[in-house]
């Protein structure tokens, strides 16, 4: 008797504990049903039905390509433009980076380390393709270095979406992104890669060493010979493919990208123009001496004196090699870092010389009023649009030699100031 009470009394207690479970099995279902709601409305308020009639009016292009209507209809299916590739399509950043805080990134102790270690990891495959394409493995190590920190990040974008929002949205070049768009659909058509692995930049730049797809479809590599020329998930052929790539464009085989150097005192800074081609042996009449105190192995080699910096940076005499890495990027802060990246590998040290940070570079709006200054002072360097060429570089020359300051037509925020103190 006293159990079945018990039973009882236990039966009267759970009672609001069921209702109670009932009670939040109705909010969790009611909060479920809100959010299905709100996620229904949000992919109907961000549907773009100017997408759609691009990707339908962009099939013919396609089919003519080669490109069948089952993998058009597979990859398109569902698609609306990639938000961050338009946010980052309209940005316009004032903001230049150092070349100094650049390097103190791109060649980082950690980035040198990793890359040492896979330059062991990977030392037969290097070795393979350095035979095959005859391009040195640490430039090539070096570069997929650069590009994706050794496969560490490819980027979070799929190259296609990416591509055909650029070729649907952007407000230039619009004949590019769809090229590209057809040649990355006619990648995912052979077979080299599938669509939902085809990872990239905002800009369609894919794999470990940061293809464009027109890129991938000339130099592209097949290191393994299985059929397929993969820089996504093979590393050796991403390697192999950049290798080619290098090659194709003229790369020097055996020799360096440049070295770091010393200049004399009164050295003739319009040698540093950019355009003045001479042999080492030459540069090294002229005084220019290695920073380590070598002597240049091949003294026949022709350079060129380039100073990221102006006078108050390191100076590098770049050879044709420096010219070929920039082939694949073409900004000087780019192949310089790759160069030294690939010397570190293979036990380089440190550069030598020291960065004056408070020679700060200018940004385009900045430029533009030295540009604006420079011309109002008689030294004429042409329209004040913001970028630097060899007018403003000889105006900039000018007015330096006028003022007896160093000539090594350098535009930074010092100069800048200078101009607008009345000097």
């Amino acid at each position: 008797m006293r159990s079945f009470g018990r039973q009882i009394v236990n039966v009267m207690i759970s009672l609001p504990r069921i209702a109670d479970v009932k009670s939040r099995l109705h909010r969790v279902l009611a909060t479920t049903l809100l959010f299905a709601g709100v996620a229904l409305a949000s992919q109907t308020a961000y549907a773009d039905p100017g997408f759609d009639k691009f990707v339908r009016n962009f099939w013919p292009k396609a089919k003519a390509a080669g490109v069948s209507s089952q993998t058009y209809n597979a990859v398109f299916t569902g698609m609306q433009p990639d938000d961050d590739t338009l946010r980052l399509m309209n940005k316009q950043s004032e903001f230049v980076k150092p070349i100094w805080d650049y390097l103190d990134s791109a060649v980082s102790e950690d980035r040198v380390e990793k890359g040492r270690r896979f330059l062991k990891e990977y030392g037969v495959v290097l070795q393979n393709i350095e035979a095959r394409y005859g391009v040195d493995r640490e430039a090539v190590l070096a570069i997929w270095g650069m590009e994706t920190n050794y496969g560490g990040y490819m980027g979070r974008h799929n190259v296609i979406q990416a591509l055909a929002t650029l070729a649907y949205a952007a407000p230039r070049r619009k004949s590019f992104w769809q090229k590209e768009l057809v040649t990355a659909l006619g990648i995912v058509q052979a077979g080299h890669v599938r669509f939902q692995d085809m990872e990239g930049s905002w800009a369609g730049a894919m794999g470990h060493t940061q293809f464009m797809p027109s890129s991938w479809k000339a130099y592209a590599a097949d290191y393994n010979g299985d059929g397929r020329r993969d820089i996504w998930t093979s590393i050796p052929d991403a390697l192999a493919s950049t290798a080619n790539y290098l090659k194709r464009h003229g790369w020097q085989t055996g020799k360096t990208w440049g070295y770091e150097v010393k200049l004399p005192a009164g050295f003739n800074y319009q040698l540093a123009d950019g355009d003045t081609t001479l042999k080492l042996g030459q540069w090294a009449k002229h005084g220019v001496r290695r920073s380590n105190s070598k002597g240049f192995p091949r003294p026949s080699d022709n350079a060129v004196l380039v100073l990221p910096a102006g006078a108050s940076g390191p100076a590098f005499l770049m050879l044709r090699n420096f010219y070929v890495i920039k082939r694949y990027n073409n900004a000087t802060a780019y192949a310089l870092a790759v160069g030294h990246l690939a010397d570190r590998l293979i036990g380089g040290g440190p550069l030598q010389g020291d960065w004056s940070r408070e020679h700060m570079p200018l940004n385009r709006s900045e430029t533009a009023e030295l540009q604006a200054l420079l011309n109002h002072r008689g030294f004429s360097v042409g329209a004040a649009d913001g970028r630097i060429g060899p007018a403003t570089r000889r105006g900039i020359r000018a007015y330096q030699q006028a003022r007896g300051l160093v000539p090594d037509g350098y535009a930074s925020v010092v100069l800048l100031a200078h101009l607008k103190l009345g000097g």
